[in-house]
């Protein structure tokens, strides 16, 4: 006798039921599949264009005769370089498979049915999923309005406002991403003030390094001490250049950290990517060299979209997100025919934009040739 088919969608929890699996910027070898092309760019997952360290690859080579070695589950080493780095001590620090590993550790610790988590619209799209993964509501805030200094932004006034006796935990992207937007110390540490002590606030730096140059940007792994209920999470993925590795990790109180690493699964950070993380830490001068380039070139990339009459958002990251309007899809497919690889941003609630990283002074030309072109086949 045939069964009857199985709706799997009404076996799951509810928080799954209604979230879509996260997109990330098509892989070069899809694009090669589908298009046939060889020749190919990729501006769309905010990669460091100059790689990794070269250090970290060595690092990562002498790792691999031990690959049928676990590894060290508690992170010593990557653990000690992180507490000088940081000047805090290895119990605040949890290691996680990038910083997105560890913002599901804070939902997974805090977040469940009755509680709800607050974050900006047009923020970071893992927050939403872990949030409703935990079987949490998400509240969503209005971002700051088109007009403002920050368009899109985070509007933190709004966000303090939507915290009450249900909300345990609150996102802030500092940068934001796909936005580009910041916050300056003053706000960010004004809104951590009106925070409760019972909300574990959870401030996302993935893009520091490339924003610590921003007059009055805050470091907010600074404010441990102040804040207890503060997590600050960081990722070796952009500026070091380490996205295959898989490697982030969270600043917190001791206690907070204790609770992240109960539910942290075993071994989750690599032997590989605790190696290469650990050389890429030392090796500063690759980090200058990354933040110099992203500086100048990012500059250019702006001056050079603003000159086409295409609006661009501030952003303190390595990428910029600019309105293509009603012509974004189009424009995207004939990129993608020419080998570039960007990123069209309206599942974030951007209709029309594109979010494009910035590359190499060679590919940013190519991109800006390539969206010339574009931008004239569809008008």
């Amino acid at each position: 006798m045939a069964s009857q088919p199985i709706d799997f969608t009404e076996l799951a929890v509810p928080g799954v039921r209604g979230l879509a699996p996260y997109e990330p910027g098509k892989p070069m070898a899809e694009l090669r599949r589908e298009y046939g092309v060889d020749d190919i760019i990729k501006l769309a997952s905010n990669e460091n264009p100059l790689g990794p360290s070269p250090a970290a690859v060595e690092a990562v080579q002498r790792s691999a005769g031990d690959l049928h070695r676990y590894p060290d589950g508690n992170g010593f080493e990557l653990k000690a370089a992180l507490a000088a780095h940081h000047g805090v001590a290895p119990e605040r620090i949890t290691l996680g498979n990038g910083s997105n590993d560890v913002l599901a550790l804070v939902a997974l610790a805090f977040l469940g049915p009755g509680r709800v988590s607050v974050f900006s619209a047009h923020a970071f799209a893992v927050y939403p999923i872990v949030t409703c993964a935990a079987g949490a509501t998400a509240r969503v805030v209005p971002a700051l309005g088109p007009e403002t200094a920050q368009p899109h932004g985070h509007d933190l006034e709004a966000m303090a406002a939507a915290l009450d006796g249900d909300t345990r935990v609150v996102f802030v992207a500092n940068p934001n991403n796909p936005t580009g937007t910041w916050v300056d110390e003053d706000a960010l540490g004004a809104f951590l003030d009106r925070v409760p002590p019972e909300v574990i606030a959870v401030v996302d730096e993935a893009y520091f390094e490339y924003a610590a140059e921003e007059d009055g940007f805050p470091d907010a792994s600074r404010w441990l001490d102040r804040y207890p209920n503060l997590v600050v999470t960081r990722s070796f993925s952009k500026v070091h250049g380490l996205g295959g590795a898989r490697v982030g990790y969270a600043l917190s109180h001791p206690g907070v950290a204790d609770l992240l690493n109960r539910v942290r699964q075993p071994f989750n950070c690599s032997a590989p990517a605790q190696a290469a993380a650990l050389a890429a830490l030392g090796d500063r001068d690759h980090v200058a060299r990354s933040v110099a380039l992203n500086r100048e070139q990012r500059a250019w990339l702006r001056g050079e979209l603003e000159r086409m009459g295409l609006a661009v958002l501030p952003s303190a990251g390595n990428f910029l997100t600019f309105q293509m309007g009603d012509a974004s899809a189009e424009v995207n497919e004939g990129l993608l025919r020419a080998g570039v690889i960007v990123r069209p941003v309206d599942n974030y609630g951007l209709p029309g934009a594109i979010r494009v990283t910035v590359g190499t002074a060679a590919e940013n030309r190519r991109f800006i040739t390539a969206l010339e072109r574009q931008r004239t086949r569809a008008a």
